[in-house]
């Protein structure tokens, strides 16, 4: 059956998904991980920093990290855990253990200030933590205001050899000074926990699709995060639509895909911890993409045939002399995901590489893609076509549906919708009907020819080099400065990252100065959500009833 064949088909709810993309009847990661690991034993599955687990390492040391967590520590199935690391080779070690322990995965971005591990922790209910020590003493912070009960810490080099591991981890530690002083009494180290649940069998969990795989965090027009409850079902799907999107153009046991993008960020997962691992393929995982000099450093030792990006980082490469010079004879296949990919960037990476780029659409709760061009089928300035099984519609404001053509808010109805948001029914009822369908925020057209494309964001959204930006955070953290009487943020383009935060000021205190803003928020926010332009001003424009309209920001306001 052709993918056009798939995505015509009708369209049901009912989990498990659809069998005509599921040939192997998998119902849930479990499954998945279990039949790669046994039909590509002894591939390369993992690399990072010069070390290598092949399929077989990731099945014994995942095994082992998952009766830990069982008879150690004595986590239940459904228990929350939450995994703060770079990408690194244990990320994959540490998330398959806790997913076939039967645990809920709470991704955690490991740039998070205090104040955002704090929230996330106690939202999640999360009973335990694997942290990069990097992030040691903020983690050190807030264990206390938190549900966590165990911690396990590891070190950059931790899966290496005796001597490399030494030799790796002090330089980090000492000599570029990336691991601050921090104290977590009772924390234990991972080489520690895979040690300890050696020594047991692991009771293998039997999750079905409906299962909670992973609460993957996103902000809202509110500002407070919240977790997008993605099943088994979820995910396994949307490795199942991607895998029958691309067909054979991802061939199995023949990929080097290179992973610049965090893990814990769910475009990259679904790529390299669900399509790449259930094609027997292996995923180069970059853990600081930038530092270009030595990404590319570590680029020269492969003949790579993927690569996964997003705008801004390919516009950082092409621009570098040293990338240019690279082997890219058996590059085939470049993603872009997580912003929108501009005209010029596309150009000028496939004149650099010889690669076209394939732009996709997703969203967190969605697992996340929803479209994607197609090798030899590339509408550059679309998002492409939608995957096997996924309905698209565009609405009114009044939820209307409209006729191809007329731009509207994109709804999405598929396997690959996540479930709900984590303990806030209301909110989920906000963006989900009762038949399925849920609304993106984003506005598109969609064509007669089945592409689509995004003409602007119906939300409040900002997107800073991939990342999710809500507004009202920063001007929450930015209104409890005495001198600030109101203040509002927008988004404004930017050559690098895409967008920018401008945020507008009202002062009542004509003391206060942009390096004080920006000064107060570098300890309260992570950097990429830091206003790089700040404006003062009268008044902000405002509704009858009250509501800023942040779109006349747009416009320049009177300056104060």
């Amino acid at each position: 059956m052709n993918v056009s064949e798939v995505a015509s088909q009708e369209i049901t709810q009912e989990k498990p998904f659809l069998a005509a993309i599921n040939p192997d009847g998998v119902n849930s990661i479990n499954e998945v991980l279990a039949l790669s690991c046994q039909r590509f034993s002894d591939q390369p599955a993992y690399t990072s920093l010069g070390r290598t687990l092949t399929y077989t390492e990731v099945d014994r040391l995942s095994a082992d990290f998952a009766a830990f967590l069982q008879h150690v520590l004595g986590l239940k199935a459904g228990d929350r855990i939450a995994v703060q690391l770079p990408n690194l080779i244990q990320y994959p070690v540490v998330v398959f253990g806790a997913i076939r322990a039967g645990l809920v995965v709470v991704n955690t971005n490991p740039l998070y200030t205090a104040n955002e591990m704090r929230h996330q922790f106690n939202d999640s209910g999360a009973k335990a933590l694997v942290v990069f020590a990097g992030c040691g003493d903020r983690a050190e912070q807030v264990i206390k205001d938190t549900p966590i009960e165990h911690v396990i810490v590891t070190e950059v080099a931790d899966l290496h050899s005796p001597f490399k591991r030494l030799l790796l981890n002090s330089v980090v530690k000492y000599i570029k000074k990336m691991v601050p002083k921090y104290n977590i009494p009772g924390a234990i180290s991972l080489n520690q926990a895979l040690e300890q649940g050696r020594e047991f069998d692991h009771a293998p969990a039997n999750p079905g699709p409906e299962d909670l795989a992973i609460l993957q965090y996103t902000g809202g027009t509110t500002g407070v995060a919240k977790g997008a409850m993605l099943t088994h079902g979820n995910l396994v799907a949307n490795y199942l639509q991607l895998a029958t999107h691309f067909g054979d153009f991802i061939g199995a046991k023949k990929e080097v895909f290179i992973g610049p993008l965090p893990l814990y960020h769910i475009y990259a997962f679904t790529l390299h911890c669900m399509l790449l691992l259930g094609t027997g393929n292996q995923s180069v995982l970059i853990p600081n993409p930038r530092d270009i000099p030595g990404f590319v450093k570590e680029l020269k030792k492969w003949k790579f045939t993927g690569f996964a990006g997003l705008n801004t980082l390919f516009v950082a490469l092409a621009n570098n002399k040293e990338f240019g010079e690279l082997d890219f004879s058996q590059l085939k296949f470049t993603a872009s995901g997580g912003m929108a990919l501009t005209m010029d960037a596309a150009k000028q990476w496939e004149q650099v590489t010889g690669c076209g780029i394939l732009e996709g659409y997703g969203l967190t709760e969605t697992s996340p893609a929803v479209t994607f061009n197609q090798p030899g089928k590339v509408q550059l300035g679309s998002i492409g076509i939608p995957i096997p099984l996924t309905q698209l519609k565009v609405v009114d404001d009044e939820g209307v549906e409209l006729p191809t053509g007329q731009p509207g808010e994109l709804c999405i109805r598929g396997p690959q919708v996540m479930d709900g948001y984590w303990q806030r029914p209301d909110e989920t009822a906000e963006v989900m009907s009762a038949d399925g369908w849920f609304q993106s925020g984003d506005m598109a057209i969609l064509a007669d020819d089945g592409f689509a494309r995004i003409v602007d964001r119906k939300k409040d959204m900002i997107i800073v080099s991939g990342f999710n930006v809500y507004p009202n955070e920063i001007e929450d953290v930015v209104c409890t400065m005495p001198e600030v009487l109101e203040c509002a943020a927008i988004g404004v383009p930017d050559e690098r990252s895409g967008e920018v935060v401008k945020l507008f000021v009202v002062r009542n205190d004509d003391s206060l100065g942009v390096e004080q803003i920006v000064e107060y928020c570098r300890e309260r926010l992570t950097a990429y959500k830091i206003p790089r332009q700040v404006e003062f001003c009268d008044e902000l424009p405002k509704t009858n009833v009250g509501k800023v309209l942040r779109r006349a920001l747009k416009s320049p306001p009177t300056a104060a």
